[in-house]
């Protein structure tokens, strides 16, 4: 009862003006990031200043600092907005022809590549007022998968990184090695051996940030002597193209850059768990018509793929 007394004590606007402040740390370009006058945007400050008990912007020097407090706000302001948008879209009857939303999926540049052009031809074709953004995913985005899908609609990850969460399992894809098209000591196929002295691509190579085909490689007794470390496959072919270098990369991805970049893909000389490609989300979306729509969506982009 006593959080419903709060609420019902505080202007909502409030919440729009906070996070414009937290973000900006200045009252004019608030005002202009929100159309409204200088005054107004004071007023709101001073308020929500009486609310917390604390001055959130701290003057430092010609410029504001956000206070302790204030930066444990900022994490919040972005999630709670999402939610009371949420909550204020939702209708009665769903038709996705009038949709004015958009939907943001933390990727991979893989399954951006591979995925994320069908699923736009579908969300233009169905939903002509949905916008899609598409966000690279991190190491840190995907350790802490949680608090990453507070603020965005899904994640397309692979199984292996994420659990405890709602998701569908989209396609699979098999894991491949790429050379040069001219590489001076690989022939038809690849040894073990050969793995074991060639220079390597790899992604990430982190205790918790690898390709699970690098890690398989390490249980069979190989480790990889890495030459260059990316942050994303489709950075791959291009810097195994006239080097050296070999790479583990995933079937679908080496075989639409393959041409382009002037490789060759050739079988793994070990067994290799195959990838299995998912789309994870919060909780709170499982009853949202908008979101249950999208998965659909992506299910039906992901059947529409070659095997």
């Amino acid at each position: 009862m006593a959080v419903d007394r709060v609420l019902a004590n505080l202007d909502l606007n409030l919440l729009v003006t906070l996070d414009a402040l937290l973000r900006e740390r200045n009252v004019t370009r608030t005002a202009e990031r929100l159309g409204v006058s200088q005054p107004a945007v004071s007023g709101a400050l001073g308020r929500l200043r009486r609310h917390f008990g604390d001055p959130l912007l701290a003057r430092v020097g010609n410029r504001y600092e956000l206070t302790p407090l204030a930066a444990r706000v900022a994490a919040l302001t972005e999630p709670a907005l999402a939610g009371i948008r949420r909550v204020f879209d939702a209708t009665a009857e769903f038709d996705p022809s009038g949709l004015d939303r958009e939907f943001t999926i933390v990727t991979s540049d893989y399954a951006a590549t591979v995925l994320a052009p069908e699923l736009a031809r579908r969300l233009a074709e169905l939903a002509p007022g949905a916008r899609l953004r598409l966000q690279q995913t991190t190491p840190y985005a995907v350790d802490h998968a949680a608090d990453t899908l507070r603020t965005a609609d899904g994640l397309l990850i692979p199984h292996g990184f994420v659990t405890g969460l709602p998701h569908l399992d989209l396609y699979t894809d098999r894991w491949v090695c790429i050379v040069s098209h001219d590489h001076p000591d690989v022939g038809d196929a690849l040894t073990l051996d050969l793995l074991a002295e060639l220079p390597w691509v790899v992604l990430f190579d982190r205790p918790t940030a690898f390709a699970p085909a690098v890690r398989q490689l390490r249980m069979i007794g190989i480790e990889a002597r890495v030459d260059i470390v990316v942050d994303g496959f489709t950075q791959m072919p291009f810097l195994v193209a006239g080097t050296r270098r070999v790479a583990l990369i995933q079937e679908r991805l080496a075989r639409l850059l393959a041409p382009v970049a002037g490789v060759r893909v050739l079988d793994c000389p070990f067994e290799v768990v195959p990838l299995a490609e998912a789309f994870w989300w919060n909780p709170m979306y499982r009853n949202d018509p908008a979101h249950a729509w999208l998965r659909e969506v992506l299910v039906e982009a992901a059947g529409a793929l070659r095997p």
